[in-house]
């Protein structure tokens, strides 16, 4: 018998909350319907404020975390409405909430996500499950990326490897072997969409390249894009993930210091090829010459320079999205999250250890019941 689920995400990108509704049976997993909603200005730059070190910080995150909740309430609510569902139709829902931090290597390792899910539960009359990271960090994991094991999951083909690359703020990848004995490998590749958000940002005031019309529109700076990959984190071995922390505006500005007669259109196109290349060579990193099939999910998908690219640099693979395996691209990471709270409910460990780098298998996330 199936049960529904609700997954809930909000990426590195900070401009919208996604929610997936799931049916879950077993290994059966079907995303039936989405609903998403556009994270008001004034939360989201709460939100890149907390991302940095600044004052008041207790009273702004704890504000932060409970409008992020209420969002989050509101786009589950409306997603039941439109679907005829009450409450009590939904067995769980699996909030990932917004990352402000993600520190996985330091002396004393932490990932923290806003998004009160004490809140989410009594505004929604449902059980919420959130917090997933933490449980995997304590095994001394890295707490990310999490999705490979939803990939695996759903994603999996007897005989066949494939590569699901998600474009998101970062871009992530997982390996999904041939061979069923061989263990599933992921990890963060480096900036999707974060750098290119954040550039068009502060000099258009857009929030996204649209398409990738303005990447389009500059030419490329190699000696930029050298050093832009002289960056140690793509040297790096997994288990690896990173956020805006480390890739953001301050990281691209050091770099600009010695090139100041750079288009600011040529620099955006100089860091889509940046998200091109580090996710192509990576990649060939990865595999060989046994039949490999890519499949692409999300926001990075959108841009149409970065997917003209990858099939440049990859001529020889099979490039498709993962609307081609039953799931929209930009419901992917929220889909994951649903059957995460299954697995959650259902006590089975959602991280994999090849991944995280933890030294064991994790139920993960903390449950925060319903009303009565």
């Amino acid at each position: 018998m199936s049960d529904l689920y609700i997954g809930v995400m909000s990426g590195t990108s900070i401009d919208a909350v996604d929610a997936a509704l799931c049916s879950i049976s077993g290994k059966k997993i079907s995303t039936l319907s989405s609903h998403s909603l556009d994270i008001p200005s004034k939360l989201k730059q709460l939100i890149l404020d907390l991302c940095a070190p600044g004052p008041n910080e207790i009273f702004r995150l704890m504000e932060a975390s409970n409008q992020f909740a209420v969002l989050t309430a509101k786009v589950i609510n409306e997603l039941l409405l439109l679907q005829k569902l009450t409450p009590t139709d939904i067995r769980a829902i699996g909030s990932h909430g917004q990352t402000i931090r993600h520190i996985p290597n330091g002396e004393h390792p932490y990932s923290l996500q806003i998004g009160n899910p004490n809140l989410i539960a009594q505004l929604t009359n449902i059980t919420t499950v959130a917090d997933f990271r933490l449980a995997d960090m304590a095994a001394g994991g890295q707490g990310a990326p999490l999705v490979p094991a939803f990939h695996s999951a759903c994603f999996g083909k007897p005989n066949t490897t494939r590569l699901i690359i998600n474009i998101g703020g970062i871009s992530n990848i997982t390996i999904l072997p041939a061979d069923n004995f061989e263990a599933v490998r992921g990890y963060d590749i480096g900036p999707g969409n974060t750098l290119l958000d954040q550039w068009i940002q502060k000099n258009k005031n857009e929030p996204f390249d649209s398409l990738g019309a303005w990447g389009k529109s500059g030419k490329l700076a190699p000696n930029l894009l050298k050093q832009f990959m002289s960056e140690p984190f793509f040297q790096q071995s997994p288990p690896k993930s990173t956020g805006r922390e480390h890739f953001n505006l301050s990281w691209t500005n050091k770099f600009l210091t010695a090139h100041p007669k750079i288009a600011n259109n040529d620099i955006q196109r100089t860091l889509t090829e940046l998200t091109s290349q580090t996710i192509a060579n990576s990649v060939r990193s990865e595999t060989t010459d046994e039949p490999c099939e890519i499949f692409l999910c999300g926001g990075g998908v959108n841009n149409q320079l970065i997917v003209e690219r990858l099939e440049d640099l990859l001529p020889h693979y099979s490039i498709n999205t993962t609307k081609e395996l039953g799931i929209a691209p930009q419901l992917v990471e929220a889909s994951a999250f649903a059957w995460l709270a299954y697995r959650t409910l259902s006590g089975l460990p959602g991280n994999i250890t090849t991944v995280t780098g933890a030294n064991k298998d994790k139920i993960l996330g903390g449950i925060y019941q319903a009303s009565c």
